[in-house]
């Protein structure tokens, strides 16, 4: 058994333990409330100072310093060696800027593939004459207030729009190169000179707009691809023979609106022509030309001054489908003149002097529209359009006009119109006089 002075010291001893322990969590409380304290007043300069240099960033001063140095940064992004050369943007790239978006990723396909477009051309050759706009092989230069035709035009160039501007002359260099050239177009503009060599490099070109300039004459040389020529409102007073020599793929001529008269048409100024199409409109006629191309199925000699139609001025067209003749003075139709038109479909005789329908109507098996309004017809018979014989029209009439002359439709025997499609194709009434 341990003795009393023993177990007091080691009692003191463990009360000893006791105190060191109590002192000890004491300290470290303290400290612990010490950090506490100085968090939180480390929070509260750190919000002081964030509010200072909020106020700073404010300042006037310290605006004008950070909009230097974002300046700076947006240069250093666009170095010179990562700029683009200037590019012409016509308005048709607005439109087309939706579709670069959708094509981007096909592009780049196409690219790698090596079926992308073909490259640019090397620097210093424009792509585009200035102020015109060039997509897809077309070049469109109008109304620009060009005096000439532009340079440095793509040489792939399949349409060539200059119409309303201001061109006086046609040069032998102006289309030097476009081999590919498909249709031209100069209309509207104050050309009264062509060069006989201007068209010598058009080796393709199929169609040729030339109308409402100060031309003379048909101009030399034209291409000899040519399958369509619009030479209307010029002043063209005479077609020599062998204008338009060589051309035998020539389809359609439009040279109406030029004060040309009868006279104007020498022999063989239609020679070797195939057309299928001829307006000559507006002019001075006082009768149909003769010895046009025998293969037209369309002839337009309306807004004249034709006065008759003899025997002999439509016996070559055996193929024509359409005759314009309205609005001229013809009084009189020869009789058998239309017998010559076994092919014809349409007839115009409207705004002339007629006092009665033409004869052979009944004859023509595939007469379909007849345009007899605005003239001076104070009867119809029966027999005027419908033949006598059962099955010998092989199609209908569609339509019959009648209008603005001085017959009364009550006088007229229904029976006339018993070749005719529907009663509604029958036009009468409101005439003045």
């Amino acid at each position: 058994m341990p003795s009393p002075g023993a177990t007091d010291q080691h009692h003191n001893q463990v009360n000893h333990s006791k105190r060191e322990t109590g002192t000890q969590k004491n300290r470290i409380h303290k400290m612990k409330c010490t950090d506490k304290k100085d968090r939180l007043e480390k929070i509260r300069d750190f919000g002081i100072n964030i509010s200072f240099l909020i106020k700073r960033c404010l300042h006037p001063k310290m605006l004008l310093l950070r909009s230097v140095l974002l300046l700076l940064c947006l240069l250093q992004l666009h170095a010179p060696s990562s700029a683009l050369p200037f590019e012409q943007r016509g308005f048709w790239d607005f439109s087309l800027d939706s579709m670069e978006n959708i094509g981007k990723m096909a592009m780049m396909n196409d690219v790698e593939e090596g079926s992308a477009m073909d490259p640019e051309p090397p620097p210093g050759v424009p792509m585009c004459p200035f102020g015109c706009h060039c997509q897809l092989k077309v070049v469109q230069c109008s109304d620009l207030g060009l005096t000439e035709v532009p340079r440095n035009i793509p040489p792939d160039t399949k349409f060539l729009d200059l119409q309303n501007n201001h061109i006086t002359e046609l040069r032998e260099n102006d289309f030097k190169g476009l081999t590919d050239l498909y249709a031209l177009s100069v209309r509207n503009n104050m050309i009264s000179k062509v060069h006989p060599r201007t068209f010598v490099p058009l080796k393709r070109m199929k169609k040729l707009y030339f109308s409402k300039n100060l031309l003379t004459a048909i101009p030399k040389n034209l291409p000899t691809s040519l399958v369509e020529l619009r030479i209307h409102e010029n002043r063209i007073r005479k077609v020599g023979a062998g204008s338009f020599s060589g051309l035998t793929n020539m389809n359609c001529i439009e040279m109406g609106a030029n004060p040309i008269q009868n006279s104007g048409f020498e022999p063989g100024a239609f020679k070797g022509l195939k057309l299928n199409f001829l307006r000559i409109s507006e002019a001075k006629l006082t009768g149909v030309p003769k010895d046009l191309p025998e293969s037209l199925h369309e002839l337009h000699l309306d807004h004249n001054q034709i006065q008759a139609v003899e025997l002999e001025d439509l016996g070559r067209y055996k193929n024509l489908n359409r005759l314009g003749l309205g609005f001229n003075n013809i009084r009189n139709i020869e009789n058998g003149s239309l017998s010559y038109l076994p092919m014809l479909r349409e007839l115009h005789l409207e705004n002339n002097r007629l006092t009665h329908v033409p004869q052979g109507l009944p004859s023509m098996k595939y007469l379909q529209v007849v345009y007899l309004h605005s003239n001076s017809i104070s009867k119809v018979d029966v027999d005027d359009f419908c033949p006598r014989g059962f099955g010998m029209k092989r199609t209908f009439y569609n339509g019959i006009s009648l209008f603005d002359n001085p017959v009364n439709y009550w006088d007229v025997q229904p029976a006339t119109f018993r070749c005719v499609n529907d009663r509604y194709a029958i036009q009468f009434g409101n005439y003045k006089k």
